[in-house]
C-alpha cells in the first residue's frame, strides 16, 4: 500500500488545489474544444462574466456566501472524523428557525435585534437537525453518512408539508409564507455601501458575507487556537487516541456535527434574510451539496474553502453569462467543468501529490560548493 504524500501546509492547501484546478481546466477546455467551440472564448466570457463588472462580482460574491457556509459546514465535521451529507437539509431547516422567529418577533422588534435572532434560531434549528444522526452515530453506530442523507429527504417532505399547511399566506397560491417585516431583512451590499456613499449596483450581495468570513475566521480559531478544536482533531484523527488521553470521542461527535449542522443552518441568512424575505420549500437548491465539492477543493481549511466558494460562485455566474452569450454553451456544460473540478480535487487530489514533493525536495536540497580551483605553475 502507499503512503500518503506529507506535504507542507501551505503547498497542500495554496497549491495542490491551483496545481487541481488547472488539470481541470485543461481537460474542460478540451471538451469545450470537441464540440466545436473555442475554449479561450468560453474562459474570458466565463470571467468576464463573473468579474467583468460590479454586477457580476455582486452576483459571485452572493453565491459565494451560500457556498462558505456549507464549505465549512462539511470541514467542520470532517475534522471530527465525520463525512456530514446533510448540510441540505439542516440548511432547510435552519431556514424554518429562521423564518419562524421572523415571522412571529419581527412586527415587535428592530433590526438590531431581530437580525442577531435570525441567526441564533438557523443555527439552532440547524444544530438540533443534526444532532440526531450525531447521537445515531455515537451511541447506536449508524453510520452518519446514511442518516444524514435521510434525514436530508425528511427535512425536504417536513419543510414542504409546514410551508403548504401552517404557514402558507392565506389566498396565495403559491407556497411560500407570507413576506417578513423590513426589521427582518438584511441589508443589502448596495444599501451599506450607500450609508458611506459608495454607489453599488443592487444585486442579491448582503451583508451576510460579513457573517460568512466571520464564521471562517471562527472555526479557523476553533479548530487551531483552543483547546476545544484541538480535541475534536484528535478524536477525528484517531479516536482511541483520543479516548486513550482522556478526550470523550461520543462528546466530541455531537460537538462537531451540532456546529456543522449550524453553520449550515446560516445559509438561511443569505437567502431567506437577505434575498427571498420570506419562506420558500427549496431555497437551499442543492448549495449542501455543493459544499463538499467547496470543503475538498478548499483541503478542509477555513482560508481554503473561502477561496473555493469564489471558485464555484464565478462558475455559477460566468456560467449564466455563457449560457446567455453563446447559443451552443447549456448550463449542462457548466455542471460538466463543475464536475470535473470536483473529479481532479477529490478523487484525484493527490494525483499531483508526488511531483510537487519532488520539486519541493529538490528545491530545499541544499547546493553543493564547487570544489576550489587547483592552482597552476
Amino acid at each position: 500500500m502507499s503512503q500518503p504524500i506529507e506535504l507542507p501546509r501551505w503547498i497542500d492547501i495554496g497549491v495542490l488545489p491551483l496545481v487541481n484546478l488547472g488539470m481541470a481546466l485543461i481537460v474542460a477546455g478540451i471538451v469545450v474544444a470537441g464540440i466545436g467551440l473555442d475554449p479561450l472564448q468560453v474562459i474570458t466570457l466565463l470571467v468576464k462574466g463573473a468579474f467583468g463588472s460590479r454586477a457580476g462580482i455582486g452576483y459571485t460574491l452572493y453565491y459565494a456566501t451560500t457556498f462558505i457556509f456549507t464549505g465549512l459546514a462539511v470541514a467542520m465535521a470532517f475534522h471530527g472524523g465525520l463525512f456530514n451529507i446533510g448540510g441540505e437539509g439542516q440548511a432547510l431547516i435552519g431556514g424554518l428557525g429562521a423564518s419562524l422567529a421572523a415571522l412571529a418577533f419581527a412586527q415587535r422588534l428592530p433590526t438590531a435585534l431581530m437580525l442577531p435572532l435570525m441567526v441564533l434560531a438557523a443555527a439552532a434549528f440547524g444544530a438540533a437537525w443534526a444532532a440526531v444522526p450525531a447521537a445515531l452515530q455515537a451511541w447506536r453506530g449508524s453510520h452518519v453518512v446514511i442518516t444524514t442523507i435521510m434525514f436530508n429527504f425528511i427535512a425536504s417532505a417536513l419543510l414542504g408539508y409546514l410551508v403548504v399547511n401552517v404557514l402558507k399566506e392565506p389566498g396565495n397560491m403559491t407556497p411560500e409564507s407570507r413576506s417578513f417585516e423590513p426589521s427582518a431583512h438584511m441589508p443589502g451590499m448596495h444599501e451599506a455601501l450607500g450609508w458611506l456613499g459608495l454607489a453599488w449596483p443592487k444585486t442579491p450581495l448582503n451583508l451576510s458575507l460579513l457573517l460568512a468570513l466571520a464564521a471562517a475566521v471562527g472555526v479557523g480559531l476553533l479548530l487551531w487556537k483552543t483547546r476545544a478544536g484541538y480535541e475534536l482533531r484528535t478524536v477525528g484523527f484517531s479516536p482511541d487516541a483520543a479516548h486513550y488521553a482522556g478526550v470523550r470521542p461520543r462528546r466530541q461527535v455531537m460537538v462537531a456535527m451540532m456546529l456543522s449542522g449550524a453553520l449550515a443552518g446560516c445559509v438561511a441568512i443569505n437567502e431567506l434574510a437577505g434575498v427571498q424575505h420570506r419562506l420558500l420549500m427549496d431555497f437551499v437548491a442543492g448549495a449542501g451539496f455543493t459544499g463538499i465539492a467547496v470543503s475538498l477543493i478548499g483541503r478542509n481549511h477555513p482560508l481554503g474553502i473561502v477561496l473555493a466558494s469564489l471558485l464555484f460562485g464565478a462558475l455559477y455566474q460566468g456560467g449564466a453569462e455563457l449560457a446567455f452569450e453563446i447559443p451552443g454553451f447549456s448550463r449542462e456544460m457548466v455542471a460538466t467543468l463543475q464536475g470535473l473540478i470536483v473529479l481532479f480535487s477529490g478523487a484525484m487530489a493527490t494525483v499531483a501529490a508526488p511531483t510537487l514533493a519532488r520539486l519541493y525536495a529538490r528545491a530545499r536540497r541544499p547546493v553543493a560548493p564547487k570544489p576550489a580551483g587547483v592552482a597552476h605553475g
